[in-house]
């Protein structure tokens, strides 16, 4: 029964599930969830994760990072990741992560090691995934992927990011002339103040439409943080909220598709360094 269940949604909507298959480049945080996902220009520890060049003007401390997608209701659809930050005073930025997507018949995993690093006024970053996919009936298959990103202040307040996912053109195996995703995606970010942030962004798949998200954020003294965003392409409405008790960052998004109903998003930052 559940193959035939997972196997009808597939087909009743096949251009929302290519993006949600696609876990490995959908953007993972939050934070990040909670503005659209309109988070290339967001230089936060899950930078690891959506824009790696973004990851150069993190900050400079020890960070672990988890978190939890749960999609549609649906655990076929649920995404878990984690990661680590390791800044470096002589390479810069090390960033290491790993998620995994899926359920029993359809799966897919990826390890990634990225290294970003504060260049002048802008921040360039690098990283390298092993992405595996695993389909019941059909077997295994893993492919490298290499994406390239960065991020730079143009005048005070105003920033602009741009980020490519699969710059490498990897296949989903070495016997299949299907390719994973290759994406780009660019926005601007401008911050008048340390309270309110406004982010718009732009996202393209080059067999799919373009994509495009936009996200206000507003933070109440630094500790309450509160965001809202909409995207294109499906067309989706998403909430968040976020709190920062000292050494960790706690993060809840709430996504709604206008078909298929409600996701909700978790996220936890870790800083030991923190006072």
């Amino acid at each position: 029964m559940e193959k035939w269940v997972l196997s009808g949604f597939l087909l009743l909507f096949p251009s929302l599930c290519w993006t949600q298959n696609s876990m490995d480049h959908f953007p993972k945080g939050a934070q990040s969830i909670g503005m659209g996902n309109a988070s290339v220009t967001l230089s936060e520890p899950w930078a690891i994760f959506n824009n790696i060049g973004a990851l150069g003007k993190a900050p400079s401390e020890i960070v672990a990072i988890a978190g939890y997608d749960h999609r549609l209701g649906l655990n076929e659809l649920t995404t878990l990741a984690a990661g680590i930050i390791l800044p470096s005073e002589k390479l810069g930025t090390i960033g290491i992560g790993i998620s995994n997507y899926g359920g029993k018949l359809f799966n897919q995993q990826q390890i990634g090691l990225g290294l970003a690093k504060q260049l002048g006024l802008a921040s360039l970053g690098i990283k390298i995934n092993y992405f595996q996919t695993n389909i019941e009936g059909f077997g295994r298959s893993a492919r490298p992927i290499i994406e390239l990103g960065g991020t730079a202040e143009l005048i005070p307040d105003l920033f602009f990011a741009a980020h490519v996912y699969n710059i490498s053109r990897s296949s989903i195996s070495k016997a299949s002339l299907d390719y994973l995703p290759t994406v780009v995606k660019a926005g601007i970010s401008y911050r008048p103040s340390q309270n309110l942030m406004v982010n718009i962004e732009t996202e393209k798949e080059l067999q799919s439409p373009p994509q495009f998200k936009a996200g206000i954020a507003y933070s109440f003294e630094d500790k309450l943080w509160a965001r809202t965003g909409i995207s294109s392409q499906p067309n989706n409405l998403y909430f968040g909220i976020g709190f920062k008790p000292r050494r960790f960052q706690v993060d809840y998004a709430m996504s709604r598709n206008y078909l298929l109903g409600f996701t909700h998003h978790f996220s936890l930052n870790y800083n030991p360094s923190a006072p």
